[in-house]
């Protein structure tokens, strides 16, 4: 790595010192043009003379010719006159414009280096990037190992008597083990708690019971909680329940976004972009993977070679308005980020003042996972329990922003 960057800057030196001399010195060795001219000119004369004694031509002929000779000559010594020392660069000039080519030389190089370059590797091929990324792939942390790394977080805040109504699920299906509804209950309850190891767990059992009659979307579920329990890493394990899913059901959502978010995270992200990209284009617009796709698409787009990536319009998805959207174009990332924190927020104060629609508490919960803000989406979350506690198809709709929030399932 030392050697690498010593002869990557003794290069880059180097070319800029060959363009600084260039410049610094700003005079031909040969003189002005003039003076070569004029040096030109009396070799001519000389000439004359030379074939006049050989009787090469007459003497009309050589008076004429000397005649035209000298007329140029002077022509040419009044050019030299007056441009004078003209024609030397000032040196304050060749200083200047040879610190800026020697700056862009040396800070370009570094620059676009830094941009396009991967420090620490070599000139890697794609047979062999493929393989290292193989390798990855094979090598990477199991479940346990992940869960074992991931820090500690604190209790979700639930309302006390849900809270105790979880409790005593757990205590039926320990006495009914075999109890279906009991155990795919429990699994969303645990979910919704954020207590993912058991959540899984939990599924595990209910794709026990159902054995071969176990759906894609029951798989998907398992491996969602698998990887929200490992803190958004993709293991072996939920690779392999995410295979059992896509088998069943190849177009199931939640299990390609996983599969293309574990090709990203083992040097592959080409086949993440193409499986992020034809999920995009082929979801419905409240799908609940939508949000974490977009706010990772471009990047991937990038990573996997693709410059001139435009992200797809999804007819009817909730979110910005057009006008939003092209005043976002002129914006740097921490203006846009702001202008999402505020329309965030006015559906926020909109919601707790006047009430919504179940589709905007959903958006609501999925864009403040998408920016991070976990503890206000659980609040949300929390609160949207009780405003459609009565209301069990609006709660659904509700619960995919919360899934796209990684609250629950």
């Amino acid at each position: 790595m030392t050697s690498f960057w010593i002869a990557t800057v003794t290069l880059a030196v180097a070319m800029a010192g060959l363009l600084v001399m260039a410049l610094i010195r700003g005079q031909r060795n040969t003189g002005p043009a003039e003076a070569f001219d004029l040096q030109v000119y009396r070799d001519q004369l000389t000439e004359v003379d030379r074939d006049l004694a050989r009787g090469v031509i007459s003497e009309e002929d050589a008076e004429r010719l000397r005649t035209e000779i000298s007329r140029r000559i002077l022509a040419a010594d009044a050019k030299a006159s007056a441009r004078g020392a003209g024609g030397i660069q000032p040196r304050p000039l060749g200083y200047a414009v040879a610190s800026v080519i020697g700056a862009l030389v040396v800070g370009g190089s570094y620059w676009l280096y830094s941009q396009l370059g991967a420090p620490g590797y070599g000139d890697l091929g794609l047979s062999q990037r493929l393989e290292m990324a193989e390798l990855a792939r094979e090598n990477r942390p199991s479940q346990a190992e992940a869960e074992s790394q991931m820090p500690a977080t604190g209790e979700t805040e639930v309302q006390p008597e849900y809270a105790d109504l979880v409790q005593r699920l757990r205590g039926a299906v320990a006495e009914r083990p075999g109890d279906l509804q009991g155990h795919i209950l429990l699994a969303r309850s645990e979910a919704a708690l954020g207590n993912y190891v058991a959540a899984y767990e939990a599924q595990q059992q209910v794709l026990s019971i159902k054995g071969d009659g176990a759906s894609g979307k029951d798989y998907a579920d398992l491996g969602d909680m698998m990887v929200l329990a490992a803190r958004g890493y993709v293991s072996p394990e939920a690779e392999r329940v995410l295979e059992a899913a896509l088998a069943r059901e190849p177009d199931n959502g939640v299990a390609l976004y996983y599969m293309g978010l574990m090709m990203a995270q083992t040097g592959r992200p080409d086949v993440a972009f193409r499986l992020w990209d034809r999920l995009l284009r082929q979801s419905p617009p409240d799908a609940s993977w939508l949000p974490p796709i977009l706010a990772q698409i471009e990047e991937m787009a990038f990573r996997a070679g693709v410059s001139d990536y435009q992200v797809p319009q999804i007819a009817n998805m909730p979110g910005p308005s057009a006008d939003d959207v092209e005043a976002a174009g002129e914006m740097t990332a921490e203006e846009r980020q702001d202008m999402i924190r505020g329309m965030v927020a006015r559906l926020s104060d909109r919601l707790a003042n006047e009430g919504g629609t179940p589709e905007e508490w959903s958006r609501l919960i999925s864009s403040l996972g998408v920016l991070g803000d976990e503890a206000q989406a659980i609040a949300i979350w929390n609160e949207a329990q009780e405003v459609f506690a009565d209301n069990p198809d609006a709660l659904d709709i509700v619960r995919e922003g919360a899934r796209a929030a990684g609250l629950t399932l």
